[in-house]
């Protein structure tokens, strides 16, 4: 623990030698009130306070599209700044989950003098028991040992769920677009859907006959052969956003087309394109 905690205030050190405007908004700007002052750097939980940018969390909630009908959950929300920013600027219902309960009674006070307390919960408690499974948007500024340990119940959020880090990645999952960059980077990923299995597709090239879809997939990322009358092919550039499923592949004449359906459990339904639709296929998974 000691260690981990080392290493963050390096990194810290680190940033703030090399980023002097940052290190200068630190210094100059009041972070707390008459109650409580917390200190950059200060120990919590597994991790240290840092205060998130208002530019990267502004670009952070950005990335994300949040918007009026999204529920936010900040994971570590310390002072509130971007469960706040997410109500008062996206007018989204925003929950904070922050460990410290001095802290937390500070992010509630300010969501009060920000004026979005109808909006803006704050919740003393641990991002590992609380449950934020509702969530359309997740927020976070945890280590990578952290997010890689949430990882696991992320994965299970319902497909099309919007994902953003401040600064960390999540290992081997591959974001689907980045933040900013350098020390005022985070990370963004869309909750990919199931779309493993053997399919059985109707439709293809206007035909009612099956065609066989077989797919492997690694997160957002599916790959597989799709057998068109005894033609097995593989699947090009197949990607998942949520319960989207785009992919490539050459028809019975080796012309390029484009399928992009969407999953419903064991069934999908979609078109096959080229500059336009041509057309309309379903399909079961066996």
């Amino acid at each position: 623990m000691k260690f981990r905690v080392l290493v963050h205030v390096s990194a810290l050190a680190v940033a703030l030698a090399v980023n002097p405007v940052f290190a200068q908004s630190v210094e100059s700007t009041k972070l707390g009130d008459e109650k409580y002052e917390p200190r950059v750097g200060q120990s919590g939980k597994d991790v240290i306070w840092v205060p998130t940018n208002d530019a990267v969390a502004d670009a952070m909630l950005k990335v994300a599209n949040v918007k009026p009908t999204d529920l936010v959950y900040d994971l570590g929300a310390g002072d509130g700044k971007i469960a706040i920013a997410a109500a008062k600027n996206y007018g989204a219902t925003a929950v904070g989950i922050e460990y410290n309960k001095e802290m937390a009674e500070l992010a509630t006070r300010n969501a009060q003098r920000a004026g979005v307390a109808d909006k803006v919960k704050i919740i003393n408690g641990d991002i590992f028991v609380e449950d934020f499974s509702k969530a359309t948007v997740v927020t976070m500024y945890l280590l990578p040992d952290l997010n890689l340990k949430i990882r696991p119940t992320i994965l299970k959020m319902a497909p099309g769920t919007r994902i953003v880090t401040n600064s960390f990645n999540m290992g081997d999952w591959e974001p689907d677009d980045k933040v900013g960059t350098g020390y005022a980077q985070g990370h963004f990923w869309v909750v990919p859907g199931n779309a493993a299995g053997k399919w059985s597709l109707k439709g293809v090239e206007g035909s009612q006959q099956p065609v066989t879809l077989e797919l492997t997939q690694r997160y957002q990322k599916v790959g597989g052969i799709l057998n068109i009358y005894g033609k097995p092919q593989p699947i090009l550039g197949g990607t998942l956003t949520g319960n989207r499923l785009k992919f490539s592949f050459l028809d019975q004449s080796n012309q390029s087309r484009i399928a992009d359906v969407t999953l419903n459990g064991n069934e999908l339904s979609g078109q096959v394109f080229e500059n336009s639709p041509l057309y309309s296929i379903t399909g079961t998974r066996n």
